[in-house]
Protein backbone atom coordinates (compact mmCIF):
# COMPACT_ATOMS: atom_id res chain seq x y z
CA UNK A 1 0.00 0.00 0.00
CA UNK A 2 1.27 3.50 -0.83
CA UNK A 3 2.57 5.72 1.92
CA UNK A 4 -0.35 7.89 3.19
CA UNK A 5 1.84 11.00 3.42
CA UNK A 6 2.93 10.51 -0.20
CA UNK A 7 -0.69 10.12 -1.28
CA UNK A 8 -1.61 13.26 0.69
CA UNK A 9 1.25 15.16 -0.96
CA UNK A 10 0.03 14.10 -4.41
CA UNK A 11 -3.48 15.32 -3.56
CA UNK A 12 -2.07 18.64 -2.35
CA UNK A 13 -0.08 18.98 -5.56
CA UNK A 14 -3.14 18.19 -7.67
CA UNK A 15 -5.17 20.73 -5.70
CA UNK A 16 -2.41 23.33 -6.10
CA UNK A 17 -2.28 22.76 -9.86
CA UNK A 18 -6.09 22.99 -10.07
CA UNK A 19 -6.04 26.27 -8.13
CA UNK A 20 -3.24 27.62 -10.32
CA UNK A 21 -5.24 26.75 -13.44
CA UNK A 22 -8.38 28.31 -11.97
CA UNK A 23 -6.46 31.48 -11.12
CA UNK A 24 -4.97 31.55 -14.61
CA UNK A 25 -8.39 31.46 -16.23
CA UNK A 26 -10.23 33.85 -13.88
CA UNK A 27 -7.70 36.54 -12.89
CA UNK A 28 -8.83 39.83 -14.43
CA UNK A 29 -6.40 41.19 -16.99
CA UNK A 30 -8.46 43.70 -18.93
CA UNK A 31 -6.43 46.58 -20.39
CA UNK A 32 -6.32 49.60 -18.11
CA UNK A 33 -6.23 53.12 -19.57
CA UNK A 34 -4.99 54.49 -16.24
CA UNK A 35 -1.21 54.72 -16.62
CA UNK A 36 -0.47 54.38 -12.90
CA UNK A 37 -2.62 51.26 -12.47
CA UNK A 38 -1.12 49.77 -15.62
CA UNK A 39 2.40 50.45 -14.30
CA UNK A 40 1.51 48.90 -10.92
CA UNK A 41 -0.01 45.83 -12.58
CA UNK A 42 3.06 45.48 -14.78
CA UNK A 43 5.31 45.78 -11.74
CA UNK A 44 3.19 43.18 -9.91
CA UNK A 45 3.49 40.82 -12.87
CA UNK A 46 7.25 41.30 -12.98
CA UNK A 47 7.50 40.62 -9.24
CA UNK A 48 5.37 37.48 -9.64
CA UNK A 49 7.63 36.23 -12.45
CA UNK A 50 10.71 36.90 -10.31
CA UNK A 51 9.20 35.13 -7.26
CA UNK A 52 8.28 32.07 -9.34
CA UNK A 53 11.74 32.06 -10.93
CA UNK A 54 13.34 32.28 -7.48
CA UNK A 55 11.19 29.44 -6.10
CA UNK A 56 11.76 27.17 -9.09
CA UNK A 57 15.49 27.92 -9.13
CA UNK A 58 15.72 27.12 -5.42
CA UNK A 59 13.94 23.80 -5.92
CA UNK A 60 16.23 22.97 -8.86
CA UNK A 61 19.33 23.81 -6.79
CA UNK A 62 18.12 21.59 -3.93
CA UNK A 63 17.51 18.72 -6.35
CA UNK A 64 20.92 19.13 -7.99
CA UNK A 65 22.60 19.14 -4.57
CA UNK A 66 20.78 15.98 -3.48
CA UNK A 67 22.29 12.63 -4.24
CA UNK A 68 19.91 9.72 -4.62
CA UNK A 69 16.30 10.03 -3.48
CA UNK A 70 16.13 8.36 -0.10
CA UNK A 71 12.92 9.23 1.68
CA UNK A 72 9.56 10.92 1.55
CA UNK A 73 11.10 14.38 1.93
CA UNK A 74 12.84 13.98 -1.42
CA UNK A 75 9.60 12.91 -3.07
CA UNK A 76 7.75 15.86 -1.57
CA UNK A 77 10.48 18.18 -2.88
CA UNK A 78 10.09 16.70 -6.37
CA UNK A 79 6.33 17.16 -6.24
CA UNK A 80 6.77 20.78 -5.14
CA UNK A 81 9.24 21.30 -7.98
CA UNK A 82 6.72 19.94 -10.49
CA UNK A 83 4.03 22.30 -9.14
CA UNK A 84 6.48 25.22 -9.29
CA UNK A 85 7.30 24.36 -12.92
CA UNK A 86 3.60 24.44 -13.79
CA UNK A 87 3.28 27.77 -11.97
CA UNK A 88 6.16 29.14 -14.04
CA UNK A 89 4.48 28.05 -17.25
CA UNK A 90 1.19 29.65 -16.21
CA UNK A 91 2.86 32.92 -15.18
CA UNK A 92 4.45 33.24 -18.61
CA UNK A 93 1.23 32.25 -20.36
CA UNK A 94 -0.59 34.96 -18.41
CA UNK A 95 2.12 37.51 -19.20
CA UNK A 96 1.82 36.63 -22.90
CA UNK A 97 -1.96 37.03 -22.72
CA UNK A 98 -1.72 40.38 -20.91
CA UNK A 99 0.68 41.74 -23.52
CA UNK A 100 -1.49 40.44 -26.37
CA UNK A 101 -4.71 41.86 -24.94
CA UNK A 102 -3.29 45.22 -23.85
CA UNK A 103 -1.21 45.88 -26.98
CA UNK A 104 -2.88 44.49 -30.10
CA UNK A 105 -0.36 43.57 -32.74
CA UNK A 106 2.34 42.43 -30.31
CA UNK A 107 1.42 38.79 -30.97
CA UNK A 108 0.08 37.26 -34.16
CA UNK A 109 -2.60 34.63 -33.50
CA UNK A 110 -2.82 35.04 -29.72
CA UNK A 111 -6.38 36.04 -28.79
CA UNK A 112 -7.46 33.88 -25.85
CA UNK A 113 -5.98 32.46 -22.68
CA UNK A 114 -5.94 29.04 -24.34
CA UNK A 115 -3.89 30.57 -27.17
CA UNK A 116 -1.50 32.01 -24.58
CA UNK A 117 -1.15 28.68 -22.77
CA UNK A 118 -0.62 26.92 -26.10
CA UNK A 119 2.03 29.49 -27.06
CA UNK A 120 3.79 29.22 -23.67
CA UNK A 121 3.87 25.42 -23.98
CA UNK A 122 5.14 25.63 -27.58
CA UNK A 123 7.86 28.03 -26.42
CA UNK A 124 8.72 25.89 -23.38
CA UNK A 125 9.05 22.75 -25.42
CA UNK A 126 10.84 24.63 -28.22
CA UNK A 127 8.35 23.20 -30.71
CA UNK A 128 7.29 26.60 -32.05
CA UNK A 129 4.68 25.69 -34.64
CA UNK A 130 4.72 29.23 -36.01
CA UNK A 131 0.96 29.81 -35.89
CA UNK A 132 1.39 32.14 -32.90
CA UNK A 133 4.42 34.40 -32.75
CA UNK A 134 5.74 37.54 -31.13
CA UNK A 135 5.54 40.42 -33.59
CA UNK A 136 6.09 43.51 -31.43
CA UNK A 137 9.07 44.59 -29.40
CA UNK A 138 7.41 44.18 -25.98
CA UNK A 139 6.18 40.69 -26.89
CA UNK A 140 9.65 39.74 -28.06
CA UNK A 141 11.20 40.91 -24.79
CA UNK A 142 8.64 38.88 -22.79
CA UNK A 143 9.17 35.81 -24.97
CA UNK A 144 12.96 36.16 -24.80
CA UNK A 145 12.75 36.13 -20.99
CA UNK A 146 10.44 33.14 -21.26
CA UNK A 147 12.94 31.29 -23.44
CA UNK A 148 15.82 31.94 -21.04
CA UNK A 149 13.66 30.85 -18.11
CA UNK A 150 12.53 27.76 -20.04
CA UNK A 151 15.99 26.66 -21.02
CA UNK A 152 17.76 27.51 -17.80
CA UNK A 153 15.21 26.62 -15.18
CA UNK A 154 12.19 24.72 -16.44
CA UNK A 155 14.09 22.31 -18.70
CA UNK A 156 16.57 21.57 -15.92
CA UNK A 157 13.80 21.17 -13.36
CA UNK A 158 11.70 18.97 -15.60
CA UNK A 159 14.68 16.73 -16.37
CA UNK A 160 15.41 16.41 -12.64
CA UNK A 161 11.79 15.46 -11.89
CA UNK A 162 11.74 12.84 -14.64
CA UNK A 163 15.17 11.45 -13.70
CA UNK A 164 14.42 11.24 -9.97
CA UNK A 165 10.96 9.76 -10.44
CA UNK A 166 12.21 7.09 -12.84
CA UNK A 167 15.03 6.12 -10.47
CA UNK A 168 12.76 5.72 -7.44
CA UNK A 169 11.97 2.17 -6.40
CA UNK A 170 8.28 1.48 -6.91
CA UNK A 171 6.29 0.80 -3.74
CA UNK A 172 5.16 -2.79 -3.52
CA UNK A 173 1.44 -3.44 -3.47
CA UNK A 174 -0.07 -6.27 -1.60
Amino acid sequence: MADPSFRRERWRAAAAVALLLLAYFVVPVAPDPNGLRLALRSLGTLILVLVVAFLVTGQVRRQLAATQPTDGAETRALIRLAVALIAGLLVFALADYVVASSRPGEFNGLHTRIDALYFALATLTTVGYGDVNAAGQIARVVVSAQMVFSIGVIATGASIVVKQMTQRPRPTRR
